[in-house]
């Protein structure tokens, strides 16, 4: 398997294979099933707000390292409309496509560290890591 794989996100299937694509990636690095199932839903939610809003963008899987730790890197970007008010997107409930609004405040509960870089009318990019407990 490709260490770093990039999935194009156009279709549903896409998001279907960015989450095996992760979970497999995930298995390879040592994470246990709980925190397979964690990373696989952050892809999950990050690949279907591509899908969504942005109707097309890229997934992006590294494998994380800082000093003695050990992780998994989750890179979303995409050329959509971007994110009009990033603080209100995060906040539990909030939707604009008529979902739950679990999406992005799940991401950001599921993962270790997250950030959001996005420009209206240009796109977001979306970076959340899960460390592995030694």
């Amino acid at each position: 398997m490709d260490n770093n794989p990039n999935i194009t996100v156009t279709n549903e299937w896409d998001i279907v294979v960015a989450r095996q694509t992760g979970r497999d990636l995930a298995k390879s690095l040592g994470f246990g099933e709980v925190d397979q199932a964690r990373i696989t839903t952050a892809i999950s939610e990050l690949a279907r707000n591509i899908y969504l809003y942005a109707k097309t963008g890229k997934i992006e899987l590294r494998k994380a390292s800082e000093g003695d730790k050990v992780g998994i890197q989750i890179i979303s970007r995409d050329n959509g409309p971007g994110i009009k008010d990033v603080m209100k997107a995060l906040e539990d409930g909030y939707s604009t496509s008529g979902g739950l609004g679990a999406g992005l405040p799940g991401v950001k509960r599921l993962m270790d560290e997250f950030t959001i870089e996005t420009s209206e009318g240009k796109g977001t990019m979306i970076s959340a890591t899960k460390w592995k407990v030694l």
